[in-house]
């Protein structure tokens, strides 16, 4: 699951106490600050990640008798600057900066003997975790390298490519420790985490005030449902003559399963399927739904739908399987073309009217349950599709509490 560090280090004073409290009561996964002081005011249900610009701890072994006694008084001189060790003053994660593969394995050594002893190499039994620059192919390496040994790999990255984060990503696929990618605003961290479509684990994020910890929470929670999809039985074919229909191009690839849900009336959808599947004189084209008549509604994350008119390039629509399984896909282009049309009316097992208009062609599919693909130009009253029924009436295109009747 992705996830989001606070960093407080460059927050603007005035702004402190707010975006610490925006930061907990927006459950960010993490806090990252040079005062351990402040680490220490912090609820336990936040990642308390304490900056230490020192050299990495030694790794040695714990004395035993008196000598460990004497040791755990030298580890009490903290690396977080109070006196205190960082255990001992609520700090869950010890970060500090590497850029030598000397200074790597000397934080890689820390960190295996705090976890093995539970209190030596000077951190108190706290993870201890790095942070790096990659400015270059060595450090880029480094930065690699630090992602498969240490529990947390802070990266920051001087150039705006993303080429060096999926270099990471890959190399350290088989990693237990988990990246966190330094980002510079709210559009990036979204394309952090769509990188290699895995993404990093987590982002780094300074910000400006509570209002971007809020947002940031916002982008967080960003998901697309899991759709109920209902049964529908076919009523009547009927051909309405000449009339414009869109195609939307897509720019991903479908699954066989999957298509964009399309119907005359917002208060059901029907499975319109993508041309992934071969058919004569034609090329597959897997980007693309030939979803119907341009008055036709499509549904939107955030649960809103567009006008198949509306939909241009830039416009995000939901792709469904026929499990109810979504995903947000991005328009790369609309087409609208006058074609014959045909008109299919269904209704629900509560006997709800759903309709749906295309293009007049063979060509031109929707689904049935469990995935079937069915021509709609093969139709036959009795025909089983698939599609859903929203329990919302619209106004331009958002869910609204009306008395709203479409015929």
């Amino acid at each position: 699951m992705r996830f989001a560090w606070i960093d407080l280090r460059e927050v603007p004073r005035p702004q402190l106490q707010a975006v610490v409290d925006a930061a907990v009561h927006a459950r960010m996964a993490g806090v990252v600050a040079a005062d351990a002081e402040l680490l220490g005011t912090l609820p336990p249900t936040v990642t308390r990640v304490l900056v230490s610009e020192g050299p990495a701890p030694a790794a040695v072994e714990k004395p035993a008798g008196k000598e460990a006694k004497g040791a755990a008084d030298k580890e009490s001189k903290s690396p977080s600057g109070n006196g205190s060790s960082p255990a001992a003053t609520g700090i869950d994660v010890l970060l500090r900066k590497f850029g030598t593969q000397d200074e790597l394995d000397a934080l890689a050594a820390a960190h295996r003997t705090a976890g093995r002893t539970g209190g030596t190499g000077g951190t108190g039994g706290t993870p201890v975790s790095g942070f790096i620059d990659v400015r270059d192919d060595r450090t880029l390496q480094l930065s690699c390298a630090g992602a498969m040994v240490l529990p947390y790999t802070v990266i920051h990255f001087a150039d705006p490519t993303k080429i060096p984060l999926e270099i990471v990503l890959a190399a350290a696929e088989s990693a237990e420790g988990k990246l966190v990618t330094v980002v510079d605003g709210l559009e990036e961290a979204a394309i952090v985490f769509d990188v290699l479509e895995r993404g990093s684990d987590g982002i780094l994020f300074t910000p400006r005030s509570a209002d971007d910890v809020f947002a940031l929470a916002r982008l967080l929670e960003a998901t697309t449902p899991q759709l109920e999809l209902s049964t529908l039985t076919v009523e009547s074919i009927r051909h309405v003559g000449l009339g414009d229909r869109v195609c939307v191009d897509t720019c991903s690839h479908f699954e066989e399963d999957e298509g964009i849900l399309v119907g005359s009336y917002s208060s059901g959808f029907v499975l319109c399927c993508s041309e992934t599947h071969p058919l004569p004189y034609m090329p597959t084209r897997p980007f693309r739904v030939n979803a119907g008549a341009l008055h036709s509604y499509t549904l939107g994350p955030d649960n809103r739908t567009s006008y198949l008119s509306e939909v241009g390039s830039g416009s995000a629509l939901l792709a469904v399987g026929a499990d109810g399984r979504t995903r947000r896909v991005v328009v790369g282009r609309a087409k609208l073309e006058s074609r014959p049309l045909l008109e299919i009316r269904t209704h629900a097992e509560d006997g709800r009217l759903v309709s749906l208009t295309v293009q007049d062609d063979w060509h031109v599919r929707v689904l049935g349950p469990g995935g079937k693909v069915l021509n709609v130009t093969d139709l036959r009253p009795g025909d089983e599709l698939l599609g859903y029924l929203a329990a919302d009436k619209r106004h331009v295109g958002l869910p609204i509490g009306e008395f709203c009747k479409e015929v």
